[in-house]
């Protein structure tokens, strides 16, 4: 892979703008080594095994260098793409901190992802190398990388929690690594990461991010949040994610403070690890918060110093706010963000502003809202939301047709939104068409793709429904051959059959005679859309049009 993606233009501006801190997160650990060997970095919470391990910095660090050992004899060196389908636990920071003392590519994968994204994403990066959990919540997924690792000839495949020979741990050892035990061959601008979007156009899109455009971004968001040496970061959301991989792993390093981690979401577990290990931030979907909130006596046992909770993803409705604030006493801040550009925009903690926006723009970076001719938008008018700073990704791979930047370096989200007076944004929709299911995005077209290719299909569309916890589900809407019967169930069952992880699904499916349409034939999917409002609302009543 390129190891320099950007223009000289613009790293000049960057440059000139002091937002980029020109380092790499090793650099940030070997201070911590230095400083306070012996503090808390990590604690790993393993919820199937019922685990707690708990590492020092000088214990991570260890760990690292053994692991950039073990994928520096697997042939991978500066510019490698190492891919990992890890849970949130130990392994996942350690591989990621021996790619950057290798020079090498991180490329997290969503533990969701079945055979068919996965074989599109290591196909496409050029992956060398697979780490993956031997089973992860009733899943195969050693089986699974087995067969990839045959299928796409990768140099090794490697296993967490497992044993024989590809044992990640056993590679590992308990000693060896010093040659890589501090610095790294990552320079800030090399790029980093490469994170894929969900699908709305046939296939994802990997996004290329260097050290500098996301450390910019925590180092930005973490000063506006208050974020400090005295917190520990809670992380329950993936670390594969964008989310979990900037304002867990690459903020708790870069600020030297502990991280504590979860790898299944469990409220109850989650309130008992806060407890025990003063958590006082955390930043999860907006299901996370209304779980916890709705946790029967929760007033007697919340977590004493937890103060902040952040969500991103899906506006907060706001009797969930008022239950946090009432119930768990933590201010509530809303984010915006995306793959390619990490939290844009965000709500001070516990102001009005949670309630009606998805917050300003962060110092390091602008937002603004077209209309259609490409003159700015009136505020309160819905348009095109663009993006631009020191946080915007670098390009997507092998494909720069798709990465190019409008005049003076705007970013098109996709989005639609409108603006306040004060500069705040709220999201009104996506001109893609991706449904946002508890802070994930769901590839609408390929679903639809799919179920078209049922025999019993004659049209199908899918839009979101309405849910009170993940704030959206998928309902699919269908017309059936003649003679023809379809449920639920066939559909899931053809779904899986395909290679789409469950959580990709339908949850609702609705048979209707025949599709609103334009004049030109396409489907209102906005008229869908109010029908699966209303099914939600009322339970579920005929559709008619």
């Amino acid at each position: 892979m390129d190891p320099l993606l950007l223009s000289e233009e613009r790293v000049a501006l960057e440059r000139s703008r002091g937002l980029w801190p020109g380092r790499v997160i090793t650099d940030y650990l070997d201070r911590w080594v230095a400083e306070k060997p012996e503090a808390c970095a990590l604690v790993s919470w393993r919820e199937e095994q019922g685990s707690l391990l708990r590492l020092s910095y000088r214990e991570l660090a260890g760990r690292a260098a053994r692991a950039a050992r073990v994928l520096a004899a697997c042939g991978v060196g500066r510019g490698d793409v190492v891919a990992f389908q890890l849970p949130n636990c130990w392994q996942f920071a350690a591989v990621h901190l021996a790619c950057v003392r290798l020079g090498a590519v991180s490329n997290p994968l969503m533990p969701i992802f079945r055979h068919r994204e996965l074989s599109f994403m290591l196909r496409h990066g050029e992956a060398r190398v697979l780490i993956a959990p031997a089973h992860f919540r009733g899943f195969d997924h050693g089986a699974l990388a087995r067969q990839l690792g045959g299928e796409l000839r990768l140099a090794r495949v490697l296993l967490t929690d497992g044993a024989g020979e590809d044992s990640f741990e056993a590679a590992l050892g308990e000693t060896g690594g010093e040659a890589c035990a501090r610095g790294a061959r990552l320079e800030p601008n090399d790029v980093m990461q490469l994170l894929y979007t969900s699908g709305t156009t046939g296939e994802p899109k990997g996004a290329l991010h260097t050290s500098n455009s996301i450390l910019s971004a925590v180092r930005e968001y973490s000063k506006r949040m208050g974020i400090g040496e005295s917190d520990v970061v809670f992380m329950p959301s993936p670390l594969g994610h964008q989310l979990g991989f900037c304002y867990g792993l690459q903020m708790a390093l870069m600020l030297g403070i502990p991280l504590v981690l979860t790898d299944i979401w469990n409220p109850e577990r989650a309130l008992e690890l806060m407890r025990e290990h003063d958590a006082t931030f955390t930043f999860g979907a907006t299901p996370f918060l209304a779980d916890l909130a709705s946790l029967r006596g929760v007033e007697a046992r919340r977590p004493p110093r937890l103060r902040m909770f952040a969500s991103s993803g899906a506006p907060i409705p706001p009797p969930v706010v008022e239950a946090a604030r009432a119930r768990l006493k933590v201010a509530v801040a809303t984010c915006w963000g995306m793959t390619e550009c990490a939290s844009v925009t965000i709500t001070p903690p516990d102001e009005y502003k949670v309630l009606e926006s998805d917050g300003c723009a962060l110092p390091n970076g602008e937002v603004r809202v077209l209309s259609a001719d490409g003159s700015e938008a009136p505020r309160g008018v819905v348009g095109a939301l663009q993006v631009r700073g020191s946080s915007l990704f670098v390009g997507y791979l092998k494909r720069p047709e798709l990465s190019r930047l409008h005049d003076g370096g705007w970013f098109d989200t996709g989005d639609l939104a409108r603006m306040d007076e004060e500069g705040y944004i709220r999201i009104c929709g996506r001109s893609k068409d991706v449904i946002i299911r508890g802070g994930e995005n769901i590839p609408v077209v390929e679903i639809e793709s799919a179920l078209y290719r049922m025999a019993e299909v004659a049209d199908a569309a899918i839009v979101a429904m309405p849910d009170p916890r993940l704030q959206e589900r998928a309902c699919a809407f269908v017309t059936l051959r003649p003679g023809s019967q379809l449920s639920l169930a066939a559909v899931c069952k053809h779904l899986a059959a395909e290679g789409f992880s469950k959580h990709f699904w339908p949850e609702r499916l609705e048979v209707v005679e025949q599709m609103p349409r334009t004049a030109t034939g396409k489907i209102q999917k906005f008229v869908l859309r109010e029908a699966a409002k209303k099914l939600a609302a009322q339970g579920g009543a005929a559709v008619n049009f």
